[in-house]
């Protein structure tokens, strides 16, 4: 659904009651920063890769005489979890990362984090629960969120007129309207060969938990009825050829193709508009929200992000300075300036706010450009699906090395070598027995 290197969900990552031995394995590290006791401002290192950072940062340091932040892009989303484990074993961690709810437990699991529970815990009720909840492992707070992941189907308007299309209420509606425009050349959706976070939505929005915690140790299930539902829709439309098969490897392409007509439908989240807002020449103003399809005869309810995962400024256990760092960290996801800049599809990321009332940045987050008449209307989908997402989805403590071991077989899935239940029962045993080789209690 989209490129892995910015792949986004939120989803609730707190592990609630349980003790973590056994469930995470830990590691210390020593501090990095400027010492606390040192003259003159704390200068905090700050990494992250979304655009409209640097404005932020230049407002901060702007607005702020005892502490400064030092910013550092990194390329992506993946680069960021390579360079951070490289500066974690080498000691020099920076204060800040942006980071996503996945990863969250993994980088606890690693001891990377600092718990800042103190700091920030009076600013609760800031922030919507869910984008809370992501920012949690077991009751304590590893950073402070920045952004919510509405997740919702953007179509294109013409198209579906032009064949006497409806938007598609449920995925059934869907595939049969990519059955539709088959006939006409035009494919429904478009299904990367690297990026299975499709299969992981569908199966968290139908009740899935290939994760979950029984009594001191990890269960994994990655084929529960949940996931079996959501496989069963994608294999419907792999086997049908409703889908393009374009990698975003080669972004420019997918966009050129979406521009073009040759796919109709995206299942999206706010951010993801930005790129279509800069890159689209053809077709601004055909574009139109409709909700997330449901499941036939169930209530509306939004995955924590087609990649629609939370975001969250983390501060690590190596920073010497970790109360300015959260305090840094709330007012990045506070200040309204800030949250503006980075709301935006052309100053920031097209990112919803993770604040509990965030209604007021719709408009900010979606574009008059791409939507045209459909801008306004688009606004209520929006605000809708936020109030249908996900809260339930635990993300386990080897979520990278699992995802990066189901992008191979999802690969394989795409081009039909296998079936979407075959990469199911490997993930299980895979997952299980990498569980094992950390040290940490699994149960299947």
């Amino acid at each position: 659904m989209n490129s892995i290197t910015s792949r986004r969900r939120f989803a609730r990552a707190a592990v609630a009651g349980l003790a973590l031995t056994g469930l995470l394995t830990a590691c210390g590290g020593s501090g990095s920063g400027e010492d606390p006791k040192s003259s003159g401002p704390v200068t905090l290192p700050f990494w992250g890769w979304a655009n409209g950072q640097e404005a932020v940062v230049k407002a901060f340091n702007a607005s702020h005489k005892d502490i400064k932040l030092k910013y550092t892009k990194v390329t992506d989303q993946l680069t960021m979890q390579k360079q951070l484990t490289n500066a974690v074993k080498a000691g020099n961690a920076p204060c800040l990362v942006q980071n996503t709810a996945e990863y969250v437990t993994t980088w606890v699991s690693q001891g990377a984090l600092a718990d800042i529970t103190k700091y920030v815990e009076s600013s609760k009720d800031k922030f919507n629960a869910g984008a809370w909840a992501g920012a949690q492992v077991q009751g304590k707070v590893y950073g402070v969120p920045t952004s919510s992941a509405p997740a919702f189907t953007i179509y294109r308007t013409d198209i579906f007129q032009k064949y006497g299309l409806k938007a598609p209420a449920t995925w059934d509606d869907f595939i049969a309207a990519g059955k539709v425009l088959k006939k006409h050349g035009v494919k429904l959706t478009n299904y990367a060969g690297e990026d299975p976070s499709t299969l992981e939505v569908l199966a968290m929005q139908a009740g899935a938990h290939w994760y979950s915690i029984d009594g001191n140790a990890w269960k994994v299930n990655f084929q529960d009825d949940g996931t079996l539902k959501a496989a069963k829709v994608i294999q419907e439309i792999i086997d049908n050829d409703l889908n393009s098969k374009l990698s975003f490897a080669d972004y420019a392409a997918v966009q050129r193709n979406y521009d073009n007509g040759g796919t109709a439908t995206r299942q999206i989240s706010t951010w993801q508009m930005a790129g279509m807002v800069q890159n689209f020449t053809k077709s601004d103003g055909k574009w139109a929200l409709s909700p997330w399809p449901t499941f036939q005869g169930e209530a509306a309810k939004t995955p924590a992000g087609t990649n629609q995962s939370g975001g969250l400024t983390l501060v690590t256990k190596q920073c010497k300075n970790q109360e300015q760092a959260a305090q840094a960290a709330l007012w990045m996801s506070t200040d309204t300036g800030a949250v503006k800049t980075m709301a935006s599809p052309t100053t920031g990321n097209g990112v919803m706010p993770a604040l509990a009332d965030s209604d007021s940045y719709v408009g900010e987050a979606i574009s008059d450009k791409l939507l045209g008449d459909n801008y306004e209307p688009a606004k209520k989908v929006v605000t809708d699906s936020l109030g249908t997402v996900t809260t339930d989805w635990t993300f386990g403590p080897d979520w990278t090395a699992m995802f990066t071991e189901m992008q191979s077989g999802w690969a394989k899935v795409i081009n039909k070598d296998e079936k979407v239940t075959d990469l199911l029962a490997h993930m299980q045993e895979w997952t299980v027995k990498d569980l094992k080789s950390r040290g940490i209690s699994v149960k299947s």
